[in-house]
């Protein structure tokens, strides 16, 4: 495996532990809106997609903006923070010794730019070490690979010189279709076999195993 100069990484569930607050919260927006009911599974599938692509896939019975904008109100209006939550053990840690090993760091996100603000402020110790980053409503949702292909730009990295870390097959798809090789993370929504399958060239348990694990590979 060739050195990589460049480190992606997706936000929810690779590097925070917030799977079950955003199937939680959704849950409790579809019923306060009256919405046809979905099952855990159905919700937590979807995480890691745009909010209109996965609504999109959640209710095709009904217009996706239209969902969309009625789960955006109901969260301003009860106040609930999806961006508060908690990193993932050892991830914080994990980022810095990245940072010092000389790589580049930046996000790739389904989540919308006033979400990974959010994220950022409550988590601003790691604010600083990402160089960049990419979200779905400024950009194309994923698995669509422009958000990688404009982060590529930027910092003028070529693909096979990048890695995408991510915990669904969303990040895979959109990291292969372009060159680009994805390291899966098991402590996310999709499971290693799935993520395996989709093409990814390994799975660790979470990101605090990644500094080693490159090491290893890069001697």
């Amino acid at each position: 495996m060739p050195p990589f100069d460049l480190l992606i990484f997706d936000w929810d569930g690779t590097l925070a532990d917030s799977a079950g607050l955003i199937v939680s919260t959704t849950q409790a927006a579809i019923r306060d809106l009256g919405l046809p009911p979905r099952e855990n599974h159905q919700i937590s599938e979807l995480i890691g997609l745009g909010l209109e692509d996965g609504m999109r896939r959640l209710y095709p019975e009904f217009d996706p903006r239209w969902v969309m904008q009625q789960l955006l109100l109901h969260r301003r209006e009860s106040g609930l923070k999806i961006h508060s939550t908690p990193l993932f053990a050892g991830a914080a840690e994990a980022l810095a010794a990245l940072r010092e090993q000389g790589f580049r760091l930046a996000v790739a996100t389904g989540k919308p730019r006033s979400g990974l603000e959010g994220a950022f402020d409550d988590h601003a110790h790691v604010r600083p070490l990402f160089e960049l980053s990419r979200c779905a409503d400024e950009t194309a949702d994923k698995p669509h690979p422009l958000m990688l292909e404009e982060i590529l730009r930027e910092t003028g990295v070529a693909a096979d010189r990048a890695l995408m870390i991510g915990d669904t097959e969303y990040d895979v798809a959109m990291a292969t279709s372009i060159g680009m090789p994805t390291l899966g993370v098991a402590c996310g929504v999709h499971a290693s076999e799935r993520l395996l399958g989709a093409g990814a060239v390994a799975v660790l348990p979470d990101v605090a195993h990644l500094p080693d694990w490159l090491r290893r590979r890069m001697r």
